[in-house]
């Protein structure tokens, strides 16, 4: 019964983030009420209030889980680029095609930046909710300079380029391409983004 009970309210607290999630990027957190959250939800507002004190709460807890995700995503991709291959290089290509394969798959494009989301509207969010959204943001950009400096101690670079921005330039692309996808509505722009970086990432390293 207390396994039953569990298995419930971590259900529903899902669906509220899920809900939530896709209201935010879909108008903005400002535009975002409580009450059709609940709504959507089939919930009683006491319920609301169980799972989550206030709607900064939920804010915050439905950007640990975005970027939880990112983190399990790219642990998979460049951790299976790097199980194929010992070369530094080809790792982080494999790592950054598989990604694209990910993007490709989803049946209507990417549903959008949360991260980005937030940067918009700052001012609605606590620091908090502000802070953890700026750490995401610096923590996978180090992430991908870490990877570009393995990749630079076996390839120095055949062009003149910082690899602090080359690492920048991917979360740069990811939102620029998810706007791009939004205006045109043309679900393949971001993979086709992610594989154009790639190939540029190739040049740097190799002038082919």
């Amino acid at each position: 019964m207390r396994a039953d009970t569990i298995s419930k309210g971590q259900a529903t607290r899902q669906r509220i983030l899920d809900i939530a999630q896709t209201s935010i990027l879909a108008k903005g957190f400002g535009a975002t009420s409580i009450d059709e959250i609940i709504a959507e939800a089939n919930i009683t507002k006491s319920g609301f209030y169980y799972h989550f004190a206030d709607k900064n709460e939920l804010a915050r807890e439905m950007l640990v889980r975005y970027i939880e995700t990112n983190d399990a995503i790219f642990d998979e991709v460049f951790g299976r680029g790097k199980t194929l291959s010992d070369d530094p290089l080809q790792a982080f290509l494999i790592g950054l095609n598989l990604f694209a394969e990910i993007l490709e798959d989803l049946p209507n494009g990417h549903p959008g930046c949360l991260v980005a989301s937030i940067c918009y509207q700052e001012r609605l969010y606590d620091r908090e909710v502000v802070e953890l959204n700026r750490s995401a943001v610096l923590s996978w950009n180090r992430r991908f300079r870490h990877l570009l400096g393995e990749i630079a101690d076996v390839y120095p670079p055949r062009a003149n380029v910082d690899l602090d921005d080359v690492a920048s330039m991917l979360s740069c692309l990811v939102d620029g391409a998810i706007i791009l996808t939004r205006i045109s509505r043309d679900p393949m722009i971001l993979p086709k983004q992610i594989r154009a970086y790639r190939n540029y990432v190739r040049l740097v390293f190799t002038g082919a």
